[in-house]
């Protein structure tokens, strides 16, 4: 399969939800906005983890890679989709289309696996906390998040190299919000049967037992939470727990939807959609769901700006 040398002449234009919405400046100003906020919220967790030694631990850890990953997520996709709109210019290289697919797929493949790891950190720690140290070691901790970059790049890499091997001549617009396998196959000239179902199968081993293993871990938990003695300790669990169970779904639907649902259900709104919610919404609340009302998040977050303040005004 060899691609035309109109696509890698002209590359491609995107056509996202900012194009098609009634209210594109509305709806961009809003994007812009989350984009923000993920930026500010994750950005102060990486510092404020990174800074506090007392958060060195299992579950501090894995949610230094959830912030990493959500917001270079969301730095792949959003200030392109802004920069295009405001200046009219929509356009991406058949190269950028490419590595903006392998980033995507990556990132968000890895954070796939990275919530399932987390939901079982949850698990150990309220079901079995004599033993926590020994099943959440550092050791366990590292080869979690080794394990969810690995899987996630080899899997994107070759997901990203067959595609972009199509010959695409039917249009050069992509219905989309970025470049992403299921609308970028709809351009393509040959037969895309096989490779569809390829596709289907990646989205089914990455989405489905990493939800299946959320759901089991929170089952589990609320269980023991429901035996808890405490009404105050059982309340705050089970608002932890539907919370953090929120933006698992927010993030799992949204990709499921793009991933596992067949080609005959997909429309170009209903995909940019979909696409939106776990590259845009979830990278901004997930630090605000899971660190940011946390005591000892916060805690840690007055120390380092404390010391941060502190430091400036030895210097005048």
């Amino acid at each position: 399969m060899e691609v035309c040398n109109s696509t890698l002449g002209n590359g491609f234009i995107l056509v996202g939800i900012l194009d098609g919405s009634g209210f594109p400046e509305l709806l961009c100003a809003t994007i812009t906005a989350l984009y923000f906020l993920a930026l500010t919220s994750n950005g102060l967790l990486l510092l404020v983890i990174t800074m506090d030694a007392r958060l060195h631990v299992p579950m501090y850890l894995l949610l230094w890679q959830l912030s990493l990953m959500d917001l270079l997520l969301t730095s792949v996709i959003t200030p392109k989709a802004v920069i295009d709109f405001l200046i009219k210019d929509n356009t991406i290289s058949f190269g950028g289309c490419a590595l903006q697919m392998f980033l995507e797929l990556t990132l968000g493949s890895a954070e796939d696996l990275l919530l399932a790891f987390m939901a079982y950190d949850r698990y150990v720690a309220i079901c079995h906390p004599l033993n926590y140290t020994i099943l959440m070691s550092h050791k366990v901790c590292w080869l979690m998040i080794a394990t969810s970059w690995s899987l996630a790049s080899l899997s994107a890499l070759g997901y990203s190299i067959y595609t972009m091997k199509y010959s695409f001549c039917k249009s050069r617009q992509i219905r989309h919000l970025f470049c992403e396998i299921p609308p970028l196959l709809k351009l393509a000239c040959a037969d895309t049967s096989t490779y569809e179902l390829m596709v289907y199968v990646m989205g089914v081993t990455l989405l489905i037992p990493p939800l299946a293993a959320i759901l089991a871990s929170y089952s589990l938990i609320l269980c023991t939470v429901l035996h808890m003695p405490s009404n105050e300790g059982r309340k705050k669990a089970l608002v932890t727990c539907s919370s953090h169970l929120t933006v698992v779904g927010m993030w799992y639907g949204g990709a499921i939807v793009m991933y596992v649902l067949p080609s005959s259900f997909h429309s170009p709104k209903q995909d940019n959609i979909s696409s939106v919610f776990y590259t845009i919404f979830t990278p901004a609340l997930n630090p605000l769901i899971y660190s940011l009302r946390n005591k000892e998040v916060t805690g840690a977050l007055r120390r380092v700006l404390g010391k941060r303040l502190l430091s400036v005004q030895s210097t005048f």
